[in-house]
């Protein structure tokens, strides 16, 4: 696998990206998560493969972006693809509940189903599972932390 990485103030992210295309396939919050990913995986560096993830991902953290244009692939199941395009269509500065993206994909029962797809988002930050929240407009949990949570949507202007 090629990997990048990126200091930011939110802490340090990681990029893998897929060997042969070069297409972004997760980003990575925590050494414990980065430090299960690189288990029995070769990784290999590659700052000219990040660099325009690197470029976009300090502008967003910076306010100066509200979208990405990154070639990504997502591979998860058909449902767990259907969550993440709901998550993706949230927009910037904007919250949902888990029972807003359930019923805005047709399956107002799934909201468990939605949080597992959710927590399992191998694209934080760029599909942005950070703006789910709970529908008593609290803070849910996150795979970076509540803190790197509560940063994301205040960047953002979110009202939280």
């Amino acid at each position: 696998m090629i990997y990048d990485e990126c200091e930011t103030k939110i802490g340090m992210l990681r990029f893998v990206f897929d060997e042969m295309s070069g297409v972004l396939q997760r980003i990575v919050l925590t050494d414990e998560q980065w430090d299960a990913l690189c288990a029995g995986n070769a990784m290999r560096k590659s700052h000219a493969t990040g660099k325009p993830l690197r470029e976009q991902m300090q502008a967003y953290l910076g306010g100066e972006r509200q979208q990405f244009d990154i070639a990504f692939e997502l591979n998860g199941t058909p449902f767990q693809r259907e969550a993440w395009q709901a998550l993706h269509d949230i927009p910037y500065g904007k919250t949902q509940s888990y029972t807003e993206i359930a019923a805005s994909i047709g399956r107002p029962k799934a909201v468990r189903a939605v949080g597992h797809a959710n927590a399992v988002n191998p694209l934080p930050i760029i599909i942005p599972c950070h703006r789910v929240i709970g529908k008593n407009n609290k803070l849910t949990g996150y795979a970076g932390g509540m803190d790197m949570k509560k940063q994301l949507l205040e960047i953002e202007g979110a009202e939280i």
